[in-house]
């Protein structure tokens, strides 16, 4: 097919996530190589967003299309209740990278189904029926997920199911509170999570569930003592920790999961994305090892089909291989440290960047009106003249591919990016944000 018959078939067959259909205009990809990926005009194109923050080592890993063909020449599938080599070598390698209290792996298809079966089990070993979630959060979008999910994804899902509760995440920067510290901001926002779970009844509450660092709701990073105090708070009351590591996990943020930065074990971790770079689906959760001894005799009660699924987990272990064997959060956090202190000169250059905000390679900019009043540059849940795509579309005609959620933009390359490539394409976001002062604000 040309590439023109391509975009015209996927318009008229295939629905389009989170689209208006009848908008839709999918660019067709010939070939993809490192960084980079090629449409069928020959117009190459950086990836700074890993795709949807999961291409974490690229396109073309040769060792994890090797992985994949070996295990196709063995056999493609065999159900979950058989043993299978790259199964059981991918758990033993996850557990290997886990705090010493994690004990098994339950395998999903994604990063959806792994906080759907996370909440399960957090409800059938506590036997509790509250789950707590934050607002500014995106969990997935099936029914489970979506009903831990805070921002307006969820809105297609309501009424939701009973015993969903959300709480506030500590997004400093639009709070109305000017904080003298960001200990004091981790005070305030526990004592209101502390209160918010007494009157909810803490012996009903199964877990609360958190992205270690919020993803695609503006890459927000805890303030200091935050995940500690969250920690303790559930070690109070009996209350499950689960960190949703799908999107921050697998090296993104320097560490191989973003909980490591902060000095805490929890009992769920749930992953995707980097697991496999997407080259073949694969999601999962890892329980703790008192949830692992409790259902020694009591009965799981979740089961998927491909449930370590022999393709995705031989893909899985040379993904995590190459992770390791290739130092790759040296470069994460060499190249993350150029990323940051870049970001910080374009905060002091632009007049419509009100904030930057960034771990590893995890990075979101933040647009405003005014720095001083930090009015959005598009409002929450609105965007009528379609500003955030128009400036999407500045970065993608320069060949800088990436994504937006309300008034900010992703910068989330893959792993592998050297110092060089990054600095080329963080001209570009120069040039726009100098375009965006003009012609927006």
């Amino acid at each position: 097919m040309t590439g023109e018959e391509i975009r015209q078939t996927q318009k008229k067959y295939n629905l389009q996530s989170w689209s208006v259909q009848g908008k839709i205009n999918p660019m067709p990809v010939k070939t993809g190589e490192g960084i980079y990926f090629w449409d069928y005009d020959g117009n190459r194109y950086t990836d700074m967003s890993s795709q949807l923050v999961n291409l974490n080592l690229g396109y073309g890993n040769e060792a994890i299309n090797n992985a994949i063909k070996e295990q196709v020449d063995k056999y493609c599938f065999i159900g979950p209740s058989y043993g299978s080599e790259p199964r059981a070598k991918l758990a033993e390698k996850i557990i290997s990278l886990m705090p010493d209290n994690m004990a098994k792996v339950f395998f999903t298809n994604a990063g959806a189904d792994a906080n759907e079966n996370a909440i399960k089990i957090a409800k059938m070993y506590t036997g509790r029926n509250k789950i707590f979630s934050r607002y500014r959060s995106y969990h997935g979008s099936s029914f489970g997920a979506g009903n831990l999910t805070g921002e307006p994804r969820r809105f297609p899902l309501e009424p939701g199911v009973p015993g969903f509760i959300k709480f506030n995440t500590p997004y400093i920067y639009r709070e109305a509170i000017d904080f003298k510290s960001e200990e004091e901001a981790t005070k305030y926002y526990l004592t209101k999570l502390r209160e918010q779970i007494i009157y909810e009844n803490p012996d009903n509450i199964a877990a609360i569930v958190m992205e270690t660092i919020t993803g695609s709701n503006g890459v927000i990073i805890p303030p200091k003592g935050y995940l500690p105090g969250v920690r303790k708070l559930c070690d109070e009351f009996g209350i499950l920790m689960i960190c949703d590591e799908v999107m921050a996990g697998w090296g993104r943020t320097g560490k191989m999961f973003a909980f490591e930065h902060f000095d805490v074990k929890p009992d769920i971790v749930t992953f995707a994305k980097g697991v496999t770079c997407g080259y073949v689906q694969l999601g999962g959760c890892v329980v703790s090892k008192d949830i692992a001894a409790y259902f020694d005799d009591h009965m799981l009660s979740c089961g998927l089909t491909y449930s370590g699924h022999p393709l995705a987990c031989a893909a899985g272990v040379a993904c995590v291989n190459y992770y390791l064997d290739h130092n790759i959060l040296d470069n994460v956090n060499k190249v993350g440290a150029v990323l940051g202190e870049t970001l910080e000169e374009l905060k002091e250059k632009h007049n419509c960047v009100g904030d930057v905000r960034y771990i590893g390679l995890f990075a979101a900019v933040e647009l405003v009106y005014s720095k001083e009043t930090r009015e959005p540059l598009v409002p929450f849940g609105k965007d009528p003249e379609g500003i955030m795509g128009k400036i999407i579309g500045l970065l993608k005609d320069k060949g800088f591919v990436t994504y937006s959620h309300e008034n900010m933009f992703f910068i989330c390359p893959p792993l592998i990016i050297t110092e060089e490539q990054l600095k080329e394409e963080m001209v570009k976001v120069d040039e726009v944000l100098t375009i965006v002062d003009e012609k927006f604000i």
